[in-house]
């Protein structure tokens, strides 16, 4: 088996990076290129020879400890952005991994900071068996079923080890996480393309994270062709670096940016108090806090059981890993974001909202986002891209005397909320429905208990539907926008006229135009 990680996630120009790699003693070929609009290659070598190593026990928790075939110092010249580094074997074989490169704060060219949702790739990434959601292996092996392997996920994970080709480097074919039709009557709900899927043997975790051919890919190719400059950044430098926001008036997070550690958070907050702009362009955004050890080789990521199987959360809470909302926190995310997944969920996919618009209806055709794209109140949005699929967030709110939707300041989201767009979106699948449910069911009765605290005889199903929505509000001296879905990109890259007059508004009232 080729397999290649680094050991870290990102470099400045100038520093080095360590490749690490296990192959069968063939040579390979070591190629690294940045990812964009198009791929520049920036660095080749030839006749590197892979040992053959054995994949430890346990390397989802611990890491593998393979040997290191190449060390590689990023160039002067190499740009700021997501670089794939691929490993190809003489039979042809590939193996990938990935580094960032970020500009040093006085090499800073651009005043907007695109954030690499790297948190959620070391989530999802089950290499060696298991991930925060599952025992994959034993899912894809069939040995359990997924009730039972969703109690095999671990909260402990490695970034010394490689991820699944699928899940880091798909074909440019990969399909989306929604639904292109809507459901017809008797019609089974559906999941993304099976077809495509049972061929390609793939998980079902394989399409929630990852640059190449998804969201953030989709985001830069849109900006590069348009010319906005964009400088980079991974989660865990916002972790890791007091001075990674440094000098930028914008911060961009595309895609699913749904893992976020508490010195990430804070430095994020202080940003937007200070006077930056927070342009969200992501879905399910803060939903999880994480943390991170050992110099960023270890994220901690117990999700559910964050206060029961985490020794140092039961010694300090604030420590803890679960809901950003869990009320022992006192934080939720909706403070930072102004949305909550917890008030969103999904839309057209599986039997969420299964023959929705995919679309947002417009509810305040007067706000500065909407300036110069000619939609009027009712308008619906983004109905062919689809706009709407996969995660989404929202709030709960109120009609306001003048027609407009006026949010209702529960779980940190903000009484000054403007609400621009919204449309209906399922927390989870209703258990009422008769058919088989296609979505890995959220914890709703610990959302309830512990995030909410409603109890109730209709807290369940009031958790159940909620809404996307398009939103912003003021912060300190700085400003947040939350597109509210992780498909936003996909809008940009449809070339939806109204998605794309949506995102300049926001990227120059930032300061990124």
């Amino acid at each position: 088996m080729l397999a290649c990680y680094v050991d870290r996630p990102s470099v400045q120009p100038g520093e080095p990076f360590v490749l690490h790699a296990s192959g069968d003693g063939r040579p390979c070929r070591l190629r690294i290129s940045r990812v964009g609009l198009g791929e520049e290659v920036v660095l080749e070598r030839r006749g590197l020879v892979p040992p053959p190593a054995e994949l430890p026990a346990e390397a989802d928790r611990n890491g593998c400890g393979w040997p290191i075939l190449a060390e590689v110092e990023a160039g002067a010249d190499w740009r700021p952005g997501y670089y794939d580094v691929a490993l190809t074997a003489e039979d042809g074989a590939v193996a990938h991994h990935f580094v960032c490169v970020r500009s040093r704060p006085q090499q800073r060219a651009g005043a907007a900071l695109l954030v690499l949702n790297t948190n959620t790739y070391n989530a999802y990434n089950y290499f060696g068996g298991r991930s925060a959601y599952c025992d994959v292996g034993a899912l894809l092996e069939r040995r359990l079923p997924l009730a039972e392997a969703m109690e095999g996920a671990i909260g402990v994970l490695s970034t010394q080890r490689p991820f699944p080709p699928m899940l880091l480097t798909p074909p440019a074919d990969v399909p989306r996480l929604v639904t292109d039709r809507k459901r017809g009557l008797g019609e089974r709900p559906r999941g993304l393309d099976p077809e495509w899927a049972r061929a390609r043997r793939t998980s079902p975790y394989d399409f929630s994270a990852g640059f190449i051919n998804k969201w953030e890919h989709a985001f830069v190719a849109w900006c590069e062709a348009k010319g906005i400059a964009l400088d980079y950044a991974t989660d865990y430098d916002l972790d890791a670096d007091p001075r990674a926001l440094e000098g930028f008036r914008c911060v961009v997070l595309a895609g699913h940016s749904e893992y976020w550690s508490g010195p990430q958070r804070d430095g994020l907050e202080d940003f937007v108090d200070g006077g930056g702009g927070l342009a969200i362009f992501s879905g399910n955004t803060a939903f999880w806090k994480v943390r991170h050890e050992d110099q960023g080789r270890t994220m901690i990521c117990h999700k559910w059981r964050g206060f029961e199987a985490d020794p140092r959360a039961q010694e300090d809470a604030a420590t803890a890993t679960h809901l950003w909302s869990h009320r022992r926190f006192g934080r939720p995310e909706a403070e930072i974001t102004g949305l909550s997944f917890i008030f969103g969920g999904y839309h057209r996919l599986g039997n969420c909202i299964s023959r929705g618009a995919a679309g947002y209806t417009v509810y305040d055709e007067r706000h500065w986002a909407l300036a110069g794209a000619d939609l009027g109140y009712g308008d619906v949005i983004g109905a062919e891209v689809p706009l709407l699929g996969y995660e989404n967030d929202g709030c709960r709110f109120d009609f306001g005397g003048d027609g407009r939707l006026v949010a209702r300041p529960i779980l940190g989201v903000p009484a000054s909320l403007e609400i621009i767009a919204v449309a209906p979106a399922a927390f989870g699948e209703d258990p009422a429905a008769p058919y088989q449910p296609l979505i890995p069911p959220e914890r709703v009765d610990v959302v309830l208990r512990d995030a909410l605290d409603e109890h109730d005889g209709d807290a369940e199903r009031r958790l159940l539907r909620g809404h996307a929505v398009m939103a912003s509000f003021r912060r300190g001296r700085g400003e947040v926008f939350n597109g509210g879905t992780t498909e936003w990109a996909h809008g940009l890259a449809a070339g939806d006229p109204f998605i794309e007059r949506i995102t300049e508004n926001v990227l120059r009232r930032f300061g990124a135009l």
